[in-house]
């Protein structure tokens, strides 16, 4: 397929700025992948389609605070800098972004905090805005782990705000986020709330948790017509023994999978044996699921609304249907539906 499929026309009012006041009441969108018919109905009104057997599988990953401001040495400059990943434990060394990246070059010292507690030097240029930063810190690391997110905030992208504010101390997170590494949040996972857990559980609606940390890559501009030539970032993802045995069970005994997020339905779709068996997982994936793709595992999945032109949206036309999605993505707009981050959601059936 190509890019130019993807695109719509989505006006600046129709994205959320902020989240709804109650994680399972925004607003969800039921699409019939079969039939393609279309549902109207609350976040919470979700417990209606789920089967006592049934396995929702979620993201466990936990958003840090990735967006760093500080100053260039001599000059003062200020610039900006977008924690990626960690590279080396013992050295303090971590993959970055850095705006503007022209001014930053290899042997510059930059100084974050208000008292410039924190130091880093750059090391290498790895693209044009990406730099290796060591930082300089002789303390031990929980020390310097505590004193780098300290001087960090949430990385809520800008096209939702400039500054995060203090909502999304609480908000940007899911309930069950643990695994600290994505500087992006699993979006669909927001919708659920501990009342909603409970229904499932008196239900007896299993819940599976997997992780993969996401990266900047879902926000990444594709910049190639062919969609087959676009290349993924890598995310390192783990999927246990436990929840592969679960999962694997759930199929069995032909119950089904709900995968919650797009990043659950790339974690699940990699690690698969020839007879479509989840296997343990502790590795890299920088899998990309555009129309055409059969899909093994995920019977169902929760997302939300995402922006034109994104990899999220050509991963939820492989999965609904490219005519079906793009067609309840009109209807969405049409009904006022909220679209990224703090958006409403889709159940796709």
């Amino acid at each position: 397929m190509k890019l130019s499929q993807f695109n719509f026309s989505l006006a600046a009012d129709q994205i959320a700025k902020y989240p709804a006041r109650y994680r399972d009441e925004s607003k969800l969108l039921v699409l019939h992948k079969n039939s393609g018919e279309i549902e109207h109905k609350m976040f919470k009104d979700i417990i209606e389609y789920m089967n006592p057997g049934d396995t929702f599988v979620f993201n466990d990953t936990k958003v840090f605070p990735a967006r760093l401001k500080g100053n260039k040495e001599k000059t003062g400059a200020e610039i900006e800098v977008f924690l990626l990943r960690e590279l080396n434990k013992e050295l303090r060394l971590w993959d970055v972004l850095v705006d503007p990246a022209r001014k930053i070059r290899i042997g510059n010292k930059l100084y974050f905090g208000e008292d410039d507690s924190l130091v880093a030097e750059v090391i290498d240029n790895t693209t044009s805005r990406g730099r290796t930063l060591r930082f300089l810190y002789d303390g031990p690391y929980d020390e310097f782990r505590k004193a780098l997110f300290s001087v960090g905030k949430i990385p809520i992208p800008k096209w939702i705000r400039e500054e995060p504010e203090e909502i999304d101390l609480e908000r940007f997170h899911t309930i069950y986020a643990k695994n600290e590494g994505a500087v992006v949040t699993p979006a669909a996972g927001l919708h659920f709330s501990r009342e909603l857990f409970k229904r499932m559980e008196l239900k007896n609606v299993n819940r599976e948790f997997i992780t993969l940390h996401m990266g900047l890559g879902h926000y990444r501009t594709v910049d190639v017509e062919d969609l087959s030539k676009h290349k993924m970032d890598s995310e390192q993802m783990i999927i246990s023994e436990e929840s592969a045995a679960a999962i694997n069970a759930t199929k069995s005994a032909g119950k089904r999978i709900f995968a919650v997020g797009i990043t659950v339905v790339r974690a699940l779709e990699t690690p698969i044996t020839t007879n479509a068996q989840v296997k343990p997982y502790d590795d890299w994936t920088n899998k990309f699921i555009f129309p055409p793709y059969e899909f093994q595992i995920a019977d169902a999945l929760v997302t939300n609304f995402h922006l034109p032109l994104s990899t999220m949206l050509m991963s939820v036309a492989a999965f609904g249907g490219f005519d079906k999605v793009m067609n309840a993505y009109k209807v969405a707009l049409e009904n006022d539906y909220k679209f990224g981050t703090y958006g409403d959601a889709m159940l796709i059936i």
